[in-house]
């Protein structure tokens, strides 16, 4: 089944717990569900996109900080959706491309990706912390729509860039997550109309001293939303980080050998 990973960057679940009201609703209506998790550590954003994109913990990828400017060594989400000869895109943060395309990221070469021999073939790839998110959305949007690709990612960038400026307790950190989720509001509805099954998530929280990279809950605690009929709904269900990147290949129906969360998947799929 197709699939969209929505990853927020920087959101803490204990704002997501009371700030995301439109997808908070859709699953009071049952059209989803709503957990949290705990990230792996340290929680720091390069080495949780590698972890969430490939289920691999930064300890054992090696990108154990934001300063590892380097391709990654292991197989991803892209890589395996490539070898099924399935369609991958990304609207995200340049260090995505840099982690599974090129590297050094170059703007005038990357910044807009159309390369089908790369294992992120259609990108728009963006550098600056403040990108508007309500940008971010409808490059990802005009990637579905031009290409069709079986996997997307969305990874947008605003919460963070609150969090790390004003804290996590502020008013405008608070804001930021409110404004995705009404953009979410925006895009969702009609993702789920054409058959997608969608993920929300984010790779690491934030603390009230404008940053994260530690342990503290609000630093590791995580939400995770879950919409479409492959998903099973249980309450009980208690996915893991490190689970993300092979339970996206099961939605995809693609060969990967990641450890994945059964619980969280409907069965039989459809």
């Amino acid at each position: 089944m197709k699939t969209i990973l929505v990853v927020l960057d920087g959101l803490s679940n204990q704002v997501a717990r009371f700030a995301m009201g439109y997808l908070h609703a859709e699953c009071a209506q049952g059209k989803g569900h709503y957990y949290s998790l705990t990230c792996e550590l340290p929680s720091l954003s390069r080495p949780l996109y590698e972890c969430i994109l490939t289920g691999v913990p930064p300890v054992e990828s090696g990108i154990i900080h934001n300063g590892v400017d380097r391709l990654s060594k292991e197989r991803s989400v892209f890589h395996y959706v490539q070898e099924a000869g399935l369609k991958s895109a990304a609207a995200a943060y340049h260090w995505v491309s840099e982690l599974y395309n090129r590297t050094p990221f170059v703007p005038a070469r990357d910044r807009h990706t159309l390369a089908p021999e790369l294992p992120i073939p259609y990108g728009h790839f963006y550098y600056d912390d403040g990108y508007p998110d309500s940008h971010l959305f409808e490059d990802a949007e005009s990637l579905r729509l031009r290409y069709d690709p079986d996997f997307l990612l969305i990874h947008s960038m605003n919460i963070d860039d609150c969090g790390h400026k004003f804290g996590l307790s502020s008013t405008q950190y608070r804001n930021r997550a409110r404004m995705a989720d009404g953009y979410l509001s925006h895009w969702l509805p009609g993702w789920l109309a054409a058959g997608y099954q969608v993920i929300v998530t984010a790779d690491h929280g934030m603390n009230d001293d404008h940053s994260h990279g530690g342990n503290l809950p609000e630093e590791t605690q995580v939400p995770l939303f879950v919409f479409g009929r492959a998903f099973s709904r249980h309450a009980d269900a208690t996915p893991r980080q490190t689970e993300l990147c092979g339970t996206v290949c099961e939605l995809l129906e693609v060969a990967h050998d990641k450890p994945w969360c059964q619980a969280l998947l409907a069965e039989p799929r459809e």
